[in-house]
């Protein structure tokens, strides 16, 4: 906590408005965006390095806040002031910190990836100032920080050799997902099996609750991008190449689609199903929506682009 207090102390407004702006590039949104950026407009290798680093990162993440159990700063120092806009986004457990996993993996499989020195000196800036910022709002600590960035930083090398190149991507990755499905379900069992240890309507099992959700949304979410890779694989194969307009048209409107989707399967799902069932499948239908539904609309872009270029 020191070395938050000293942090503290040293805060400003203008300080204040520029790392809550920079944490937002941790978020769960943000990661979305990006990857489906990659995937749709630049390089699907890039996509599906950034998308598997993110899920096994968020798994392991998830498995050691529900473990620890570790309660936010301002919580085991009462006397501690954090900046108050960074509140409403840190729910939950603090250790390990959850937009530093993001951030860490996200950016450092750009930037590995990167061809562009430009690319690379943003990513690595990226890398160290999300999790600074983490610290500087005073949401983790040091130690949630360190750990996230250290486990991000090996599922990077450990993945590193299998998205180097398109061959080793091709005849990896249907084992590396499957062994995130088995990792997913195995989670989702420890989750459901501990829900006596938590009081009822107390902060643990709120937090409880939100770990079980996110361990079905985890195993919908890695099936759906295994479907995707064996589907685009065999019969799409689709190309992230088009002009300038194309692009920019098939990123906002499909980003906006598959949000909307997201949103609208919610209450349906959660209607007609057990809530974990409805998570894991409607997880599953949204990855299927942006990996395989879609991209078939790209040529339609890539045309359209190149005509008003013309």
């Amino acid at each position: 906590m020191e070395f938050l207090r000293l942090l503290e102390s040293a805060r400003l407004p203008a300080l204040d408005a520029f790392f809550s702006a920079v944490t937002y590039l941790g978020d769960e949104l943000a990661f979305m965006a990006l990857a489906l950026l990659l995937f749709w407009c630049v390089d699907k290798r890039t996509g599906y390095y950034v998308f598997v680093v993110g899920l096994f990162g968020t798994l392991a993440n998830q498995f050691l806040k529900i473990l620890c159990r570790v309660p936010r700063p301002w919580v085991l120092d009462p006397g501690f002031t954090i900046v108050e806009s960074a509140r409403a986004a840190a729910t939950g457990y603090s250790f390990p910190s959850g937009h530093t996993q993001n951030a860490v993996g996200t950016f450092g499989a750009i930037g590995l990836l990167a061809k562009r020195r430009w690319v690379k000196i943003a990513c690595l800036a990226l890398v160290l100032l999300v999790p600074f910022s983490r610290m500087y709002l005073g949401v983790h600590t040091p130690l949630d920080v360190g750990v996230a960035f250290l486990m991000a930083a090996i599922l990077l090398a450990a993945f590193y050799p299998i998205f180097r190149s398109e061959e080793k991507t091709k005849g990896a990755m249907p084992y590396l997902l499957a062994a995130g499905i088995a990792l997913a379900i195995v989670f989702v069992f420890y989750v459901s099996g501990i829900r006596a240890d938590f009081a009822p309507g107390s902060e643990d099992a709120s937090n409880l609750a939100h770990a079980v959700k996110n361990a079905w949304t985890l195993l919908g979410a890695i099936a759906g991008l295994l479907t995707v890779f064996l589907v685009d694989r065999k019969t799409l194969r689709f190309d992230t190449r088009a002009p300038l307009l194309g692009q920019i048209l098939k990123f906002v409107l499909g980003l906006a689609l598959v949000a909307g989707i997201k949103a609208a399967l919610k209450p349906l799902f959660y209607a007609v199903l057990p809530s974990g069932l409805a998570d894991c499948l409607r997880y599953y239908l949204v990855v299927l929506l942006a990996g395989v539904v879609w991209p078939r609309t790209f040529s339609f872009w890539a045309k359209l682009g190149a005509k008003k270029e013309a």
